[in-house]
């Protein structure tokens, strides 16, 4: 159940930013001192390296594109990665908590 509520909660966000263009992803997010791109590339990270930790490999850095309309479709690649690597209940409910609360900070 908690890959299908990861799923639907990364389709809901990359729905909400997904026809942003570049001046919208320059924003301050509403929680917080960053912009709306710094926060969803920290969450494309943290993403990435709950996927590295179950799948028992190194963390590795996420490159950060030149251009913030990539954000999306890295979102929902790493996101494919985390549900690949058979992760546990507990991952999979905090990795749809991050995707919840930036969403609510957005």
């Amino acid at each position: 159940m908690g890959d299908v509520e990861l799923g639907r909660g990364v389709e809901l966000l990359v729905r909400q930013v997904g026809h942003w263009q570049q001046g919208r992803w320059s924003v301050v997010a509403s929680a917080g001192e960053v912009s709306r791109a710094d926060l969803v590339y920290r969450l494309v990270q943290d993403i990435a390296d709950l996927a590295a930790d179950a799948e028992e490999q190194p963390r590795r850095p996420v490159p950060r594109l030149d251009n913030d309309l990539a954000l999306a479709d890295q979102l929902r690649v790493v996101a494919a990665d985390l549900l690949a690597a058979g992760p546990s209940d507990e991952v999979l409910a905090r990795a749809t908590a991050e995707v919840a609360a930036t969403r609510a900070a957005l």
